[in-house]
């Protein structure tokens, strides 16, 4: 399919089957981030990577993640899309092969960082939705295809703790190299291309993405709110298999995966974000996405009282938690993509980035505050950001109202 995507008022709206291939595609390649979140120890005793240094494991994809939002996804506002998505993906194929391979710790470190890189290319299909759609239909299509991409963060550790458990870890990184060849060919086939408008140089076009930040306050909020949310969010799925595999629970591998499979019915709240965002209902809605966020860690505070634990209160408020942050996701991804097609991929590899570190702040603190002070510290700093995101929000009606 060769026709290029150039959205005019007339356009056709972008069809489901169209939907259904981008949210699947955003939701195998991210799903390459996560993969090794669970299975640190095994990784480090394999390669020979120290205690001290086992952290890189999930470190390095991150930081290569952020570093490909910043300096590759907003090459999208410069070259034909389909080709650097294509490009993006042959390179994360083979980084999964040498993940899966890796016999040291040095090469198991370069293929995380390159697969961190490359697998920006879900970031660069997100906006095709928009590119595809109808403005009164833009919110709910972002929403769908997200929610393949949220499927995919979530489902990533479980998957990977299954298979692991089964055929030991190399495993899920060399099926992933081949779902994502196939990934490839089908995208190669089926993707239309999407030019962008010529004009300018590499160098002008990072240039240029400081002065957005500076004079585009919906993206400063927007990437603030989501970065904070994030921040919990991360705190969350980094502690929670500690505090299920402690002495509370006393969860097996393959029950903390099955929790983690069943937190995934949060995830509906994406498309529906995207409906509600349709309807012009986004300021209140991005409210109620923040609440609930809150409220979730205030369920998690008392779900684990004097020694005991209430399971189904974990996973009632880890059901909210994935419920408010999918949807804070969406609805601020179509207050970005609103703001022009010509400037879409710069935007949203800013926001990305913002909120990703937001995420790996939440990780690291999460880790060290269930060191310190246990499941009620880890609760009240879980509570703490999203808590100053409703803060934050609260100043978009003083400011309306002078």
């Amino acid at each position: 399919m060769d026709q290029a995507v150039h959205p005019t008022a007339h356009q056709t709206d972008i069809a489901t089957w169209m939907i259904t291939l981008l949210a699947a595609a955003c939701g195998i390649i991210v799903a390459n981030l996560y993969f090794a979140q669970p299975l640190i120890g095994p990784i480090a005793a394999s390669t020979g990577i120290s205690p001290g240094a086992a952290g890189l494991i999930v470190t390095l994809a991150q930081v290569g993640y952020g570093v490909g939002l910043l300096f590759i996804v907003p090459v999208a506002d410069l070259l034909e899309n389909r080709k650097l998505v294509i490009a993006l993906m042959i390179i994360t194929c083979l980084a999964l092969i040498g993940a899966a391979c890796a016999q040291t710790a040095g090469q198991f470190f370069a293929a995380a960082f390159v697969i961190g890189v490359s697998s920006v290319g879900a970031q660069i299909l997100v906006p095709y939705a928009a590119h595809m759609s109808r403005p009164e239909t833009r919110g709910r299509a972002v929403g769908n295809v997200m929610s393949g991409l949220l499927m995919g963060i979530l489902l990533a550790r479980p998957l990977a703790s299954l298979v692991a458990d089964l055929f030991g870890w190399h495993t899920i990184f060399g099926l992933s190299a081949v779902a994502i060849a196939l990934l490839a060919v089908v995208l190669s086939r089926y993707l239309p291309q999407r030019r962008p408008p010529a004009g300018m140089h590499y160098g002008s076009l990072l240039a240029s993405m400081w002065e957005l930040v500076k004079t585009t306050p919906v993206l400063r909020r927007r990437s603030g709110y989501h970065a904070l949310v994030f921040a919990a969010f991360s705190l969350f799925w980094t502690t929670s298999p500690l505090l299920l595999a402690g002495p509370v629970f006393k969860l097996s591998q393959k029950g903390i995966a099955l929790f983690a499979f069943a937190g995934v019915i949060g995830v509906i709240a994406a498309p529906l974000a995207g409906r509600v965002a349709d309807r012009g209902w986004s300021r209140l809605a991005t409210g109620w996405a923040m609440f609930s966020v809150a409220l979730s860690f205030v369920l998690m505070y008392f779900c684990v009282r004097n020694g005991s634990g209430s399971l189904v209160l974990l996973l009632v408020a880890a059901i909210l938690l994935d419920f408010g942050v999918s949807a804070n996701l969406v609805l601020s991804q179509r207050a970005i993509y609103a703001l022009g097609a010509e400037i879409r991929s710069r935007l949203n590899g800013l926001f990305m980035a913002t909120f990703f570190a937001g995420g790996a702040l939440g990780s690291a603190l999460g880790g060290w505050i269930y060191a310190q002070g246990g499941w009620s510290a880890t609760s009240l700093l879980g509570l703490l950001f999203p808590t100053v995101a409703l803060f934050y929000y609260a100043t978009e009606f003083r400011a309306q109202a002078s």
